[in-house]
């Protein structure tokens, strides 16, 4: 019988707690269950992985989180609270401290704004109160991420996919990814969000199915198999023994890690 590494659910809280999540979608009078009753952690100034094939579940989870998705059963606790039984209204500050930055950066931004604009939007629904500080919380932001503010005013045709990428971490971060993008570009935007992790004491939930990106830039990996997690534990404890053959395959789709 194959070995499953399964790090059991932290009986106290550290940041993000998901516990025993379910989502499931209706196609016409079939139910499909894309997350079946997953628990994963992700700690304080940590980063925890979700890696996978396509269509294993692992959007879908961290769509679930930000409550973009209906969830079936489960819990989402943040810092104890659970986030699954508040109302609209009752989450919204706390999209102030949950943020996603998308893979394809292009796709999240108004073609007909300016990138000054576009980031305006988010401090209008988390800081509504500090209008007369924005321009200077964006501007703080674009230069946290390594840009000119003076490009501030373009539009997203005229940045490369680069600084699309560093311009959806900037707009994350007014409210207090990356394989699309070439390997040389990809190396620094990695550097960066770990740069910014120290500076600025974020945690983040990394969706990927590159392995090699997430040995780089993870300390916890959770891997994802059709809406299960196969094998839970520290990267390098997964990478260098896998307990699960799904794993091994994974890692073996590695270049060079044969």
């Amino acid at each position: 019988m194959e070995k499953r590494r399964i790090t059991k659910p932290l009986k106290t809280f550290e940041l993000l707690d998901v516990k025993n999540l379910k989502v499931e979608y209706t196609n016409g009078k079939k139910q499909f269950i894309a997350v079946n009753g997953i628990s994963f952690s992700v700690k304080k100034n940590k980063t925890t992985a979700l890696v996978g094939e396509s269509g294993c579940g692992k959007t879908t989870t961290g769509m679930a989180i930000l409550k973009l998705l209906p969830i079936k059963s489960g819990q989402i606790l943040w810092r104890g609270k659970d986030l699954i039984s508040l109302s609209p209204s009752e989450f919204r500050p706390f999209r102030k401290k949950i943020q996603i930055i998308f893979q394809n950066p292009d796709s999240s931004l108004n073609p007909k704004l300016s990138i000054k604009s576009s980031m305006r939007e988010a401090l209008e629904l988390s800081h509504p109160k500090e209008k007369n500080m924005w321009n200077d919380i964006i501007a703080d932001r674009f230069e946290k991420v390594g840009l000119d503010p003076s490009y501030l005013s373009r539009y997203p045709h005229e940045f490369s996919g680069g600084q699309l990428q560093r311009i959806g971490i900037a707009r994350a971060l007014c409210v207090e990814p990356v394989s699309s993008l070439d390997v040389s570009i990809q190396a620094q935007i990695l550097n960066l969000l770990m740069d910014l992790q120290d500076q600025l004491g974020l945690s983040y939930l990394f969706i990927s199915h590159d392995l090699s990106v997430v040995r780089h830039i993870a300390q916890e990996v959770a891997v994802m198999y059709r809406g299960t997690i196969k094998e839970m534990g520290k990267v390098d404890d997964v990478f260098s023994n896998p307990q699960s053959s799904y794993t091994q395959e994974l890692l073996d789709s590695i270049p060079g890690n044969h």
